[in-house]
This record gives C-alpha cells, structure tokens and sequence, in this order.
C-alpha cells in the first residue's frame, strides 16, 4: 500500500518545551493507524499539524502526495482544503443546530446542491443510527448519539482522511466499547484512512492496523501491528505501557537464576547476555497456578472474586505478582484459593530485561 500520510523530521515547541523533535512518521492508505502514548506526549500536537491547526517549526508534511506544510519554503495549505474529517474528543456539534443541520454543514461550506446534499445527509443519517432524530438538537442527545454525529459529518464530504483524537474519551465504558466497534466498521465500509490517537490500549488494539506508541518525550518508541506491539515489545516502555506488567526480580547465584531474595530458581529459559540484576516481565495471563509442583512457591497474598475471574496477588521471596483465571475454571481445577494459601507457579512465556531499564522506565 502507498503512503497517504508523509511526517518527515517535523519539529514542534513551544516558548522553551519542546515537544517534538525530528520525528518521521509514514501512515498507509486504507489503514487505520493509532497513536498511542500517555497524556502529555505530543499525540494531540501531531494531529493538530497533520489537520493544519499548527504549523510545524521544521520539517515537511505531506498528504496524498501533496505537501501541507513545509517549513523550509514556508509551503502552508489551511485545514479546509487538506481533504480531511476531523472529530474531536468534545465531539464539537453545533449546539444551535439540528442533527440535520450539524452533519449537512461542510456540505453547505462546498456549496453543493441542495438536492445533493439532502440525499447525502440522509443517507449518512442512516448509516450512523440516528434515522428518526435529524430533527432533534445536540442537547436532546445522548453522548453517544452526539458522537455519532460528529462522525457523520466528519465523514459525509468523503475525506480522504479521518483524524479522531481522544473520541471516545467522554463516553461510558460501554458506549466506548460499542463505539469502537462501530468506528471500525464505518473505515471498512467507506476504505478510508484513519488516523486515530488516544491514551487507551484496549482500543488501540481493538481497531488499528497499525500502532505507534509514543513515549513522554515525545518520541516514537515502537510501529507495528496490534500483536506485534503486545507480543513482541521494542523495549521495556513499550511492554509496561501496554496493559497490566508483572516484574519478578532475578539475581543470578552459583550460576543459577533465582526469584527475590530467596534460592528459587525460575523455571524458564535463563535470560542471554550480560546483566548486574534481571527482571523476568510477564502478563497476568501468562501466569499458570497450581496447587502443587513442579513451579515458584509462593503464597497468596490477596485473593478477589470478580465475578467472572478470580484476581490473584502473589508473594515470592519477598516479590509479587498478579494473575487472573476464569472463575468456572477456578471451581473445577480446584483453585479457589484463599489468602495465605501457598501455591505454585509456572509461566506460559517470559521477556527478560535487564533491570537498570527497568528503574529508568519508571523514573520517566
């Protein structure tokens, strides 16, 4: 697939914070690419240059072979005639307007027919759920349904691009999980580029085909597809931003890896290389608990029902760590455990990490 989206070593500050540096980035067409970091990482100011919002301070931007902005020649293209739909995480719906009226507006701005534009508001009316309600005002909606909205007009020019940042943000988890679903399903029917940014993994892995996750400096730490990203972290960010991180502390004695401060030694793969201290990272899921050996010792330190799961907190050698199984599973494997019940563990898969990383990723 051919590049849509061209970010060549754009910088961005502003008085003395620099918030951007020599940052390249290239988004497919067709595909939806998120970027995904924490708050306060620059995703919004990329997308705001990109929309044309802000002018970058070096570098080049391009869009569908066509340069938006370019600080070299001062090459500047406004935000109407980037060819994009933007919606944002305050949905932004005209408030004095009707649904009919929000989403038939970039319409009106094109001038176009008023036959056309009736059938295009309609249709897309349709297509968002919101058939019955074209007549009714922003303030007679639900969240959800002003969402909608905003992504019906966002999308009734047929833009060659969506940029949606934080969209979902201000909804309940349940329309943001339906909304998610829904957001995808509106890219595949229309093949449209989209270009999504948010502070959450679970959509981000839910809906892209491609993720960037940027780091708090602003940099892009890892590319790639949502397994890629989860299963095969870049680095030791990239693994403790994605998702809830188990860390077991990993000293090597008489040639031999042991747990903490005790003379457990791990049952897995020995870490490769070179290292004053390891850790040993892992997902709750890749935790497997018994009742007896072969495995870690440890005892339980916090057992939770949580309806469906059962939540584990577990001490070893003066270490801890969390995994969570299916409560059927729990009642028929008889591994309803109880707090300072002891129990033993083996791991479906591990990453090692040399632990010096590991105090700089949370000192950041």
């Amino acid at each position: 697939m051919e590049d849509i989206i061209k970010v060549e070593n754009v910088a961005k500050g502003y008085a003395k914070h620099h918030v951007l540096q020599n940052l390249d980035l290239n988004i497919k067409k067709g595909e939806c690419f998120t970027l995904l970091g924490p708050s306060g990482c620059g995703k919004t100011v990329l997308i705001r240059l990109i929309a044309g919002h802000e002018v970058p301070d070096a570098g080049k931007i391009s869009i569908d072979n066509t340069t938006v902005a370019d600080s070299s020649s001062g090459e500047y293209i406004p935000p109407e005639r980037r060819g994009l739909g933007i919606v944002f995480q305050d949905y932004a719906v005209w408030p004095h307007m009707t649904v009919y009226e929000n989403i038939a507006y970039p319409l009106k701005m094109e001038k176009r027919p008023k036959d056309e534009i009736d059938k295009l508001v309609m249709d897309m009316v349709e297509i968002v759920g919101m058939k019955g309600l074209e007549k009714r005002l922003p303030s007679e909606l639900s969240g959800g349904q002003q969402q909608r909205v905003a992504l019906a007009r966002a999308l009734v020019s047929d833009p060659s691009v969506m940029l949606l940042d934080e969209p979902l943000s201000n909804l309940d988890a349940n329309l943001r999980e339906e909304m998610r679903f829904e957001i995808k399903a509106l890219q595949r029917k229309f093949d449209i580029t989209v270009m999504y940014v948010t502070h959450d993994q679970e959509v981000a892995l839910a809906i892209s085909d491609r993720i960037a996750i940027m780091d708090a400096q602003g940099h892009i730490r890892q590319i790639g597809t949502p397994y890629e990203i989860f299963e095969k972290p870049a680095d030791l960010f990239i693994f403790k931003f994605m998702g809830i991180a188990n860390f077991l502390a990993v000293k090597e004695a008489n040639g031999k890896f042991v747990v903490g401060n005790g003379n457990q030694e791990v049952p897995w793969e020995a870490p490769q290389g070179k290292a004053a201290a390891w850790v040993a990272a892992f997902r709750p899921s890749d935790v497997e608990i018994h009742r007896e050996g072969p495995g870690l010792k440890g005892i339980i330190h916090r057992a939770n029902f949580l309806g469906a799961t059962m939540d584990y907190a577990i001490d070893i050698d003066g270490e801890s760590l969390r995994t969570e199984l299916l409560t059927h599973e729990a009642i028929n494997n008889n591994l309803m455990f109880k707090e300072g019940d002891e129990c033993y563990i083996t791991f479906r898969s591990l990453l090692w990490f040399d632990a010096e990383q590991l105090k700089e990723v949370e000192e950041q």
